[in-house]
């Protein structure tokens, strides 16, 4: 219950935050800086979202720290929002899922993909809790105990 309750959460925070950040990005910054920009420079901001929701949810919720349990909370919250932007938003806009699609620009619509990408996978990225940091850790001090030119042949 703990993972779909995250899910949710993280869902609401961070869609909540590029619904108050759309309308400002729309308004005022692409007019002056044009899309791609504009979309860029929302970028880092929505990035801070996620990292500060995703770890905020997982310590209050006390999201299990298992892989599965943090990668089903950011699948959840994920599902959440592709359904939210192809039909919300899409809605708004009065176009299509090809449309939108065929209409994202190539640098920004990249950088947005590999946000969702992030948004997917934060929760599991939660410094000190005993996940993948950890193994984060562990693998680069085994490296460093690894001579020169035995690191060389490890990657």
């Amino acid at each position: 219950m703990q993972i779909l309750k995250g899910g949710v959460l993280y869902f609401a925070l961070v869609f909540g935050a590029g619904f108050v950040l759309g309308p400002i990005r729309i308004l005022w910054v692409v007019p002056r800086w044009g899309t791609r920009m504009a979309e860029l420079m929302e970028a880092p901001i929505m990035l801070v979202v996620t990292i500060v929701s995703a770890r905020w949810i997982v310590r209050r919720l006390a999201v299990p720290s298992t892989p599965s349990s943090r990668l089903g909370m950011g699948g959840i919250a994920l599902g959440l929002l592709l359904v939210a932007e192809f039909t919300l938003v899409l809605w708004l806009r009065g176009i299509s899922i090809g449309e939108y699609l065929a209409t994202r620009d190539p640098v920004s619509g990249t950088v947005y993909y590999m946000m969702l990408g992030v948004f997917a996978i934060m929760p599991l990225h939660n410094p000190g809790s005993n996940v993948w940091w950890l193994e984060y850790e562990v693998a680069l001090s085994s490296l460093w105990n690894l001579h020169p030119h035995e690191a060389d042949q490890v990657i």
